[in-house]
């Protein structure tokens, strides 16, 4: 079981910066490939960012890229979105989620590959 808590959301203006926490429980975080998904009012969950359990390997949704950078820090169990140049398209709650990884290079994108995920962090961007 992993448990998943998301921190650092707020109220930033249009161009400003973020910084997403994602603290898990557990002693095998490095075990585990993650992902960060959003949702917005009336808008199903979509897709951001995964990373591997390695940290070697991430992909990004086009909407987001270049812009987000996802990070993990294994001694931690954390992982981290940085947002910057955020658009009020990026409001949204903001989800990390979890899942099982058995190749260090894995990533993975739908939402229902996911096991584990967090209560989410609000975070609204104004224009």
């Amino acid at each position: 079981q992993v448990q998943l808590v998301e921190s650092g959301g707020g109220l930033v203006q249009a161009g400003g910066s973020l910084r997403l926490s994602c603290a898990a429980s557990g002693r095998t975080f490095s075990s585990y490939a993650m992902g960060w998904f959003r949702q917005a009012p009336g808008k199903e969950r979509e897709f951001v960012v995964a990373i591997s359990r390695s940290g070697g390997t991430t992909y990004y949704a086009d909407s987001v890229k270049g812009r987000f950078t996802i990070s993990r820090d294994n001694a931690k169990n954390t992982v981290y979105l940085q947002m910057n140049s955020l658009k009020p398209e990026d409001t949204a709650v903001y989800y990390c989620a979890a899942r099982r990884a058995y190749s260090g290079s894995y990533y993975y994108t739908p939402s229902y590959e996911y096991e584990y995920w967090g209560q989410g962090t609000q975070v609204t961007v104004s224009s």
